[in-house]
């Protein structure tokens, strides 16, 4: 749970903006989404795989972006 602490004489877009902020940093939404569906280990670690032999291969040259 997020908690801001805001002053009386603060403005409502302040306390919004540092709220935003916050959300943002927590990276709250991020793990909704993660937990909407179960990827197997296996699953997430051959993605892991071909996202480095890409990044090889562009850094090689013989992908271009």
């Amino acid at each position: 749970m997020l908690i801001i602490d805001s002053k009386d004489c603060e403005n409502i877009d302040k306390a919004l903006k540092k709220y935003k902020k916050k959300f943002e940093k927590a990276k709250i939404l991020l793990q909704l989404r993660e937990r909407q569906s179960f990827i197997k280990p296996s699953i997430k670690r051959r993605g892991q795989v071909l996202k480095a032999i890409y990044k090889q291969k562009v850094a090689s040259g013989q992908i271009e972006e």
